[in-house]
């Protein structure tokens, strides 16, 4: 049963979530401009460096049971072995885990990094595009960023539609939330460990 929106809930969860991650999604999304990824396929094997990090770093809550009672199709979603397809399309090592990565967090703050890394299915509908113009595609070299089963847009409603039915206490609340704005801000610092570890180019 949903309850009506309160002061206290102006908006469905997954769209709090939305406003709330909205400056470090601003700040992830500038930083990566910077880091020109589509100028080279140098440059975008690092970017493939900081996914690979960051959906390995979830694989699991990808796989954990408890969430795969509330998402049964969580496990199929991981791109943890795409990216790490790609990286060898690229001729590029697997990075070793960098430290910092989430441990064991509550279901509520998992389902916030689960969000984020699911939300940004729908902007790699643009990065791919991108990609092509460097000769990669969704089964070379840009394999995370390709069309998931039954389409982008479906998956996305079918997940937030899920996490805004849970009833959560505001401690579930404030963990979703903190859940969320901590996955940005560790891909920010993944993205920036990628291309600071990047090989010298003789």
């Amino acid at each position: 049963m949903t309850a009506s929106p309160t002061a206290e809930r102006p908006s469905l969860r997954s769209q709090r979530l939305n406003q709330i991650t909205h400056a470090p999604h601003a700040r992830l999304d500038a930083l990566v401009k910077a880091h020109a990824p589509f100028d080279t396929q140098a440059n975008f094997a690092r970017f493939v460096v900081a996914q690979y990090l960051f959906q390995s770093e979830l694989v699991a809550l990808y796989n954990d049971a408890e969430l795969i009672d509330i998402i049964p199709d969580l496990a199929e979603r991981c791109r943890a072995d795409a990216a790490r397809l790609d990286l060898s399309d690229l001729d590029t090592e697997v990075p070793a885990p960098f430290e910092g990565a989430v441990q064991n967090p509550s279901r509520a703050e998992a389902l916030g990094w689960l969000f984020v890394s699911e939300g940004s299915k729908l902007g790699a509908a643009f990065l791919i595009k991108r990609a092509v113009g460097l000769g990669l595609s969704e089964t070379f070299g840009a394999r995370h960023l390709g069309e998931p089963a039954g389409g982008r847009a479906e998956g996305w409603k079918r997940f937030t539609r899920t996490l805004d039915a849970l009833e959560f206490s505001a401690e579930e609340e404030a963990a979703v939330e903190k859940g969320a704005i901590d996955a940005f801000v560790r891909f920010t610092v993944l993205l920036e460990q990628a291309y600071a570890s990047a090989p010298e180019l003789a």
